[in-house]
């Protein structure tokens, strides 16, 4: 590898939600996968997204939520887990750390995120 690249594969792009300008940053850690949305400029509520095998369902995984830093409000979790899910099993069910700055947390702003999370893709 030569030094002009980078050990931690990283993508970022910023696009308007809800007319709200929002940055989006994946990086692939060993890990985990390390995403923040921002709509502040900030990192946030950080919030660990992990997937937990059921007991007679392994393919399916239920996934636990918890704040490491940050406002620990039922909103935060609800918000952490949709927007973290689908990026953890797209990798492998690999766990997600995730950094929350909403300024909008709507059903509708959730949605657009998730697809700017895509065009970020580094799992």
């Amino acid at each position: 590898m030569s030094a002009a690249e980078s050990i931690i594969r990283t993508r970022q792009t910023e696009k308007e939600v809800s007319g709200i300008p929002t940055q989006v940053v994946c990086s692939h850690f060993s890990n985990y996968i390390f995403v923040v949305i921002t709509q502040y400029g900030k990192i946030g509520t950080l919030i660990s997204v992990t997937p937990e095998s059921r007991c007679n369902d392994f393919s399916t995984p239920a996934f636990s939520t918890k704040v490491l830093l940050g406002k620990d409000e039922p909103l935060t979790h609800v918000c952490g887990k949709n927007l973290a899910t689908f990026v953890s099993e797209e990798a492998g069910n690999r766990p997600v750390l995730l950094g929350l700055a909403l300024k909008d947390s709507s059903v509708d702003a959730i949605k657009q995120m998730k697809d700017i999370i895509k065009s970020c893709q580094v799992w």
